[in-house]
């Protein structure tokens, strides 16, 4: 089992976020090419959890944006996971990442 979020990417529509419910967890946003600009999570202070969480990023990005989530009831753990994930396969985190989030990240070396 991988520790990357490897569910494919949908597009960011009313369509594909109405099914998701208001669990907690984790999701990942990609542009139209799949390339991930934005890690973030949905926990005890979202409103509605995921879907709202999702429906908030809808509104704030343009067309074309992509999605993929996770239910993780431990879901700071899997955000600091992913991030730590992101900056070992890029070298950096995402730009909007770095400004909501003041701390610091531990260092992974997935085997692959």
């Amino acid at each position: 089992m991988s520790i990357r979020l490897e569910k494919p990417f949908q597009a960011l529509t009313p369509e594909n976020i109405e099914p998701i419910q208001g669990q907690l967890g984790v999701y990942q946003l990609a542009d139209a090419k799949g390339e991930v600009f934005y890690i973030g999570y949905a926990g005890g202070r979202s409103l509605f959890g995921l879907n709202g969480e999702l429906k908030r990023e809808m509104e704030e990005q343009g067309d074309g944006t992509q999605f993929r989530c996770e239910v993780n009831m431990q879901y700071i753990s899997r955000y600091e996971e992913l991030l730590m994930l992101h900056k070992f396969d890029f070298g950096e985190l995402p730009e909007r990442v770095l400004s909501e989030y003041p701390y610091k990240i531990g260092v992974l070396s997935p085997g692959n």
